[in-house]
């Protein structure tokens, strides 16, 4: 049980909302110290924007690399191997 906790809670509509519906922030005091309510909610709305826009990158993109070291590899491995086997 928890006992004379407030949390601030901002909620954000998601952007793309076939995968999310909401994201919710939990606020520090010192934010609307620092800043308007209005700065921390786009703020807010910024972070779930950029962080849903990392994760929805292309798969296609991120295998390039690893097929690229695979024939690199077969490559060197097979290079060796000839000029163990013919030398």
């Amino acid at each position: 049980m928890v006992k004379g906790v407030a949390r601030r809670v901002i909620m954000v509509n998601s952007p793309e909302p076939k995968l999310f519906e909401q994201a919710f922030f939990l606020v520090r005091e010192e934010a609307f110290r620092n800043g308007t309510p209005d700065q921390v909610l786009k703020e807010a709305e910024q972070i779930a924007k950029n962080c849903l826009h990392k994760q929805s990158g292309s798969p296609a993109h991120d295998i390039w690399p690893t097929v690229l070291s695979l024939f690199c590899g077969g490559g060197i491995a097979s290079l060796i191997w000839s000029i163990c086997i013919f030398f």
